[in-house]
Formats: structure tokens, C-alpha cells, sequence
């Protein structure tokens, strides 16, 4: 079941190349991946990248950049912050939290889909298809966004510090100062420590919980699971028009 293949180059369930011509995005956030790109992190990132594939290790997802692809800027409402993909052979997909159709659902995406029915009585979704795959989120202006975009196969955090999240908080800043009002969903401490990413003047509702994790998920001082986070971005929405 794990190995099922998911959204990659031919089907690919791990990364195959460390050129980034090869990860397509999104238009509208072309000329940021660009710079980035063309700066010395993002090209000590991407040697580090060649480096690691070249000695053998398995890297995920194929396509780090697809939540920049499915979710343009403009059509940003939400955006949803996880730290590094998951390390499990099949399961991550580009996307911050989603898994590949038919994979087993991991602990923390579980709660999510237990809180979203906890808060707006809507059942989780079906197995295995869609299962725990959230790209209509992401095509439907939720961007998954994880502050790290790629890890090696059971290593989790192995990429961590390697200058991703120069990109990843490039992103969030240009969403942040961007026209629209966003719902950003800040997580455990990891996500909330972007917090300083985002204006305080721009009218955008920043929902903060312990992160969806079950070590955490009930604990204190904001157990995700009874947060709202979901009924409450929804009223915001519908309050924006969107």
C-alpha cells in the first residue's frame, strides 16, 4: 500500500533530479523560485541536492515544489504550515500534511480530519481514494506549505537548514504582503515562529494551536483538537467574499 505511486515524474515516488527546471510551478510564483534559484543558496541548495541523490540516498517527494504548482498566488485564501514532508517511502506528495491516494493515514493528518468533523461535521474523506491526499485543498487556494521541501527516507528534519526555508519564507512573506486578507494556520511552535513573516496591518487571521500531532494534540495551552481553526477560516472566508 505504501508503495503505491503518486503525482511524480513518470510516476516516480521519490525525487529523480535536482535541477529545479525540472519542478514546475505556478506562474505567478515563477520570478521568486527564479532568484531564489539563481542565488548562491539556492545553489548550494540544489549541489546539495545533486550530492545526495549521487551517493544513492532516497529523497522525497518527486516534485518538491508542487504546492507552488497546484496553488497560484493569486489564489491563495489559506495557508496551511508544516515543517519537513514525511519520510515514509510513498507517502509524501509536495503537499505540507497530504499524503499519495490509498497511503495509511499518519497520526497527525488523522486528527486533522477528526477536528474538521469535530468542528464542521463534515466525515473524513473516502479510502482510498481520495484518502489522505489534499490536493483539491491545495487546488481550491490552500497552500501546504511545509518550511522544508525535501528529507531522505527515514530521516526526518535530514534537509533541515540546508536553505530551503530562504524559499519557503520568501513565499510566505510575498503571500503575507500580498492585497488579500489570508487565513494562515500556524501549528506547534514550528509554524509559529513564521508568525514574525506576517504583518499585523494587513487584516489576516492567524489561528495558532499545538500542532496535530498526538503527543500534542490535546495537550495545553491550545490542544488542536477542539482549535476551530476550520470553522473559524471558513467565516472568514465567506466574510471576504471567497
Amino acid at each position: 500500500m505504501n508503495d503505491l505511486p503518486h503525482p511524480g515524474a513518470g510516476g516516480a515516488t521519490q525525487l529523480q533530479t535536482a535541477n529545479p527546471a525540472d519542478w514546475p510551478v505556478a506562474p505567478g510564483w515563477q520570478p521568486l523560485v527564479g532568484d531564489f534559484f539563481a542565488s548562491a543558496t539556492g545553489q548550494r541548495l540544489c549541489a546539495f541536492l545533486q550530492a545526495r541523490l549521487g551517493a544513492g540516498a532516497v529523497v522525497f517527494p518527486p516534485r518538491p515544489l508542487r504546492a507552488l504548482e497546484l496553488t497560484p498566488p493569486d489564489q491563495v485564501r489559506v495557508v496551511i504550515l508544516g515543517q519537513d514532508p514525511y519520510h515514509g517511502r510513498g507517502q509524501a506528495e509536495g503537499l505540507a500534511f497530504s499524503v499519495a491516494p490509498g497511503v495509511r493515514l499518519p497520526p497527525s493528518l488523522r486528527n486533522i480530519f477528526k477536528e474538521i468533523e469535530r468542528d464542521l461535521g463534515t466525515p473524513p474523506p473516502a479510502f482510498p481514494n481520495p484518502g489522505g491526499s489534499l490536493v483539491k485543498w491545495a487546488q481550491n487556494g490552500v497552500l501546504l506549505l511545509n518550511t522544508t521541501l525535501t528529507v531522505e527516507e527515514g530521516r526526518p528534519a535530514s534537509h533541515a537548514g540546508k536553505g530551503w526555508e530562504v524559499l519557503t519564507d520568501a513565499v510566505i512573506a510575498q503571500v503575507a504582503e500580498g492585497p488579500r486578507p489570508v487565513v494562515f494556520m500556524l501549528w506547534g511552535a514550528h509554524a509559529q515562529s513564521k508568525r514574525a513573516l506576517i504583518p499585523a496591518d494587513r487584516g489576516h487571521l492567524v489561528l495558532c494551536a499545538n500542532h496535530p500531532s498526538p503527543l500534542s494534540a490535546l495537550r495545553p495551552p491550545v490542544p488542536f483538537i477542539g482549535c476551530a481553526h476550520f470553522g473559524r477560516a471558513r467565516a472568514f472566508r465567506a466574510q471576504h467574499g471567497d
